[in-house]
């Protein structure tokens, strides 16, 4: 009884964190960037300029996614013209720039726009 006891509680608290997952591009600057990263398994930034035409079209994409694949992923727009230190730490020289982060730990990037289908395929190698 005791371990489907703790079973239970841990599948209690897997489905408290998927619901406590945004749904929707969360904001990330570069005071909450590490926090972000931190607290959420699987994490993917957008780095974008309002001034960005290939950023705009990036968008909707990570909207759609965001949704998708809410309680498994989290994904965040950065602003690189407002938050400066993240972007340098990662040499992002070009955007649109999506970095990739599993546990806190950066695991890749990708540059420019990124058709849906493989950016979810991106993604579900992380979740792996």
């Amino acid at each position: 009884m005791d371990e489907l006891e703790e079973i239970r509680k841990r599948r209690m608290e897997e489905l408290k964190m998927s619901a406590e997952m945004p749904s929707e591009p969360i904001i990330i600057t570069d005071q909450n960037f590490e926090e972000t990263v931190k607290k959420y398994k699987v994490v993917v930034i957008d780095c974008w300029a309002a001034w960005c035409g290939p950023c705009k079209m990036l968008t909707p994409i990570i909207e759609e996614l965001a949704t998708e694949y809410q309680g498994k992923a989290v994904f965040g727009k950065l602003n690189t013209d407002e938050n400066p230190k993240v972007p340098m730490k990662h040499n992002v020289m070009g955007i649109p720039n999506l970095l990739f982060y599993v546990d806190g730990v950066f695991i890749d990037s990708s540059v420019g726009v990124v058709p849906k289908e493989s950016l979810k395929e991106m993604v579900d190698t992380l979740l792996t």
